[in-house]
């Protein structure tokens, strides 16, 4: 299996891209087109087994937005063995719950630029 989205994740993929959660959508326009520190932020890529909500390759960043899913332990289980597997590939892992994308935008935006702008520097 390619380790950068890999074939058998394209149409999930894809899927994911067309049905973006609220949260999803509103951090998405505002990081898409470089706005993000003039960096390049894919949505809903592939790496290994896992599909990552968004990814900075210049950074080696993951972005994750965890809904109430998350909190069930069998998804905790899943998330700890995508943070896992990421960290051991050399990439960074953030997580923010949608309510922080949705009630706090601007924090998450300032959090995710000093993340940035620490790892390129």
């Amino acid at each position: 299996m390619s380790l950068k989205n890999p074939k058998q994740t394209k149409q999930l993929r894809r899927d994911l891209r067309q049905n973006m959660t609220e949260a999803e959508e509103l951090l998405w326009q505002r990081i898409r087109n470089k706005k993000l520190c003039g960096v390049r932020v894919k949505r809903q890529y592939g790496l290994g087994p896992f599909i990552l909500d968004f990814y900075i390759p210049k950074a080696r960043l993951a972005i994750e937005i965890d809904g109430k899913i998350h909190l069930k332990k069998e998804q905790r289980e899943r998330d700890l063995n995508k943070d896992t597997f990421l960290t051991e590939n050399g990439i960074k892992v953030v997580r923010f719950t949608n309510e922080e994308v949705l009630n706090h935008i601007e924090n998450v935006f300032a959090k995710l630029e000093a993340i940035i702008n620490e790892t390129l520097d």
